[in-house]
């Protein structure tokens, strides 16, 4: 397939800025498939080392990266599969658990994947899970050995995640197995896209008073006018959540009933599977006071962006005056660029 000429057609479709970062992405990327799925049966035969099979693309927030890579995986006819990191490691897990050998656990759970599957998608991929860190070497080795093609998105360097983990040697075969299975590929932008004059954040209020409020009731009425308030309870897991304010998929929470709670992952997909868009009050200012907070928050806008929610927030603070702990400063860069995106009029609510 010429890929080149595809993506040049999408940017212009789409009437996104073409970059020679960018197409110089694509190069690499067309390279990639041409060696694990354009081999012929001796190729394949006679090869001595151990193929690339992943392909790790590295920037910077807003620079493109899942643009370039959601086109790409759009572009391929092969059995695919598209997940949020969270929730491909839920889906493990939950197989582990409800599996009674678990001795070869990992070998059933990736047997079971490569009949789905010839090839999967991880858009942002980072760890912070320490259960995750551990397993994770097991894991992907056990995935490449059934020839299983992984491409990621990330705004970390292969070496540097997990970085100050916990038990972080431990983690540190799935490094040495990324980089031997996987090509890395920095792409090189100045600007964050997603925070051009062309993308305003205008359902971003801030600061916390009353005229703020006022704004974000009178924007739920208009965009819940005519819908029913039902009294939500999602059952997850044997535990009761309640979604106080639910209008037929609108929904609208404070930040402590999302993320000063025993809340995770698993829940915030819960919750999504239900809500067409998504208002959050009261977002504060954050230090390593309320890390696990943020670490929360962080963790359901990377949901709510891979699931394409639309959400109206109310903040403390402007969006790019919000402060991190020092721990999770390079994620919420991240966090930062997506809620650009999530509260911009480009994506409708």
């Amino acid at each position: 397939m010429n890929l080149n000429k595809l993506f040049l057609n999408h940017c212009e479709n789409n009437q996104y800025e073409i970059n020679q970062n960018q197409i110089d992405t694509i190069d690499k990327l067309k390279d990639y498939y041409s060696s694990n799925f354009n081999q012929n049966f001796l190729k394949k035969f006679f090869k001595k080392e151990k193929s690339k099979l992943g392909f790790y693309l590295v920037g910077d927030v807003g620079v493109g990266k899942t643009m370039i890579l959601n086109f790409f995986f759009n572009t391929l006819k092969e059995k695919k599969l598209r997940l949020h990191f969270n929730e491909f490691m839920i889906k493990f897990h939950n197989h582990i658990f409800e599996n009674e050998d678990k001795e070869n656990g990992i070998k059933n759970f990736v047997k079971d994947l490569n009949k789905k599957t010839e090839i999967l998608y991880f858009d942002e991929f980072q760890v912070t899970n320490i259960v995750d860190a551990m397993i994770l070497g097991r894991l992907f080795e056990e995935i490449f050995k059934e020839n299983i093609k992984v491409i990621f998105s990330s705004n970390i360097l292969i070496k540097d995640l997990y970085k100050d983990g916990l038990q972080r040697d431990q983690f540190k075969p799935f490094i040495g197995i990324m980089k031997n299975r996987t090509i890395e590929h920095e792409l090189l932008i100045e600007d964050d896209y997603r925070k051009s004059k062309d993308n305003q954040n205008d359902r971003y209020f801030f600061p916390l008073n009353e005229e703020t409020n006022f704004k974000m009731n009178k924007y739920f009425r208009i965009v819940s006018k005519g819908k029913k308030k039902i009294n939500k309870i999602l059952n997850i897991k044997g535990r009761d959540f309640q979604i106080k304010e639910f209008y037929e998929g609108i929904v609208r929470f404070t930040f402590n009933e999302l993320c000063d709670q025993n809340l995770g992952a698993e829940d915030y997909l819960e919750i999504i599977k239900v809500s067409e868009s998504i208002f959050i009050d009261k977002i504060p200012q954050f230090d390593d006071i309320n890390s696990n907070q943020q670490h929360r928050f962080i963790t359901l806008i990377d949901i709510v962006y891979d699931k394409k929610i639309p959400i109206a927030v109310s903040a403390e603070k402007k969006l790019d005056e919000l402060n991190s702990s020092k721990s999770l400063k390079e994620p919420f860069k991240r966090t930062i660029s997506r809620l650009y995106e999530l509260t911009s009029s480009n994506f409708n609510l």
